[in-house]
């Protein structure tokens, strides 16, 4: 109600005006799509290559899911709910946390319920990989349409990004739970958590938790 109210003062007031809005309407449908269209190119190519690399390097995966169970321990005993992460091969970073010693109490229990059975652990709701797998469903869908319709559509960019929504979440807990992480992590200990010393102050809150594998467990 708002705008319409704000368009119909400077179209009774201020008529010189519509022409460079209209202008400025016409352009923005005509390169949102296609900016659209090379970003769900980009996304139909390299996400595939993300998850393959992860997919294919079993530690990566390991550390992928005791970083989501640290994370899913931390959410479930503390206020937290706006943690992130991501795995390495000797260990997981954990953004959001006040304390290495909280997180690496965190990381032990995860991996000693892990251990013991609890498999769900090594999936959470909010990981990039369901970002990641929503863009590519958004890409999929939008790129059908467009070579169905033969032409750029502002609909059919809405309708690829509404339906990635509703289906991206569930994919990306399917494609961790078969494809980037595993809750085999019998042979994995946590060595120690501490703060990253890397000089800058935005990653003041950024916790390296170091992990070690154990080779003669299975």
């Amino acid at each position: 109600m708002g705008i319409l109210l704000l368009l119909l003062i400077i179209g009774l007031f201020f008529p010189f005006l519509w022409l460079p809005i209209l202008v400025f309407a016409g352009l923005f449908l005509i390169f949102i799509p296609l900016k659209f269209t090379v970003d769900s190119l980009f996304n139909i190519f390299t996400v595939p290559t993300q998850i393959y690399k992860i997919a294919t390097n079993p530690l990566l995966k390991k550390n992928h899911a005791l970083e989501h169970a640290a994370v899913n321990i931390l959410e479930q005993n503390s206020a937290y709910n706006n943690l992130a992460g991501y795995a390495t091969e000797d260990g997981f970073y954990i953004m959001g946390a006040e304390s290495p010693l909280e997180v690496e109490r965190a990381a032990r229990q995860g991996l000693k319920l892990m251990k013991q059975g609890q498999k769900e652990l090594a999936v959470h709701k909010n990981c990039g990989t369901s970002l990641i797998v929503a863009n590519f469903v958004s890409a999929i869908i939008f790129l059908g349409i467009l070579f169905y319709l033969g032409y750029f559509s502002i609909l059919g960019m809405l309708a690829a990004i509404i339906l990635a929504h509703l289906f991206g979440p569930y994919l990306g807990q399917m494609v961790q739970k078969n494809f980037t992480t595993t809750p085999e992590v019998k042979e994995m200990e946590i060595d120690n958590a501490s703060f990253e010393s890397t000089g800058n102050w935005r990653s003041a809150r950024k916790i390296f938790v170091k992990t070690s594998r154990v080779p003669y467990i299975r």
